[in-house]
């Protein structure tokens, strides 16, 4: 979906994202999206650690 953009289309997205929110505004928006993408990485790990234990634990009884 964004590989379409290129080095221009984000220098015009970040260029307007200035001017919308402001250079105070923008970098706290910066780190909350930052903040989000790692919770949602570290969710996201959590659950296929859980998904894989509990695949484990299901052909670990069915061998005994």
């Amino acid at each position: 979906m964004f590989s379409n953009i290129g080095v221009p289309g984000l220098i015009l997205i970040l260029v307007l994202a200035l001017i919308i929110f402001g250079p105070k505004k923008l970098p706290e928006i910066g780190r909350a999206f930052g903040q989000t993408l790692r919770e949602f990485k570290s969710s996201t790990r959590e659950l296929t650690n859980d998904v894989f234990e509990e695949k484990d634990e299901k052909k670990n009884n069915s061998v005994k």
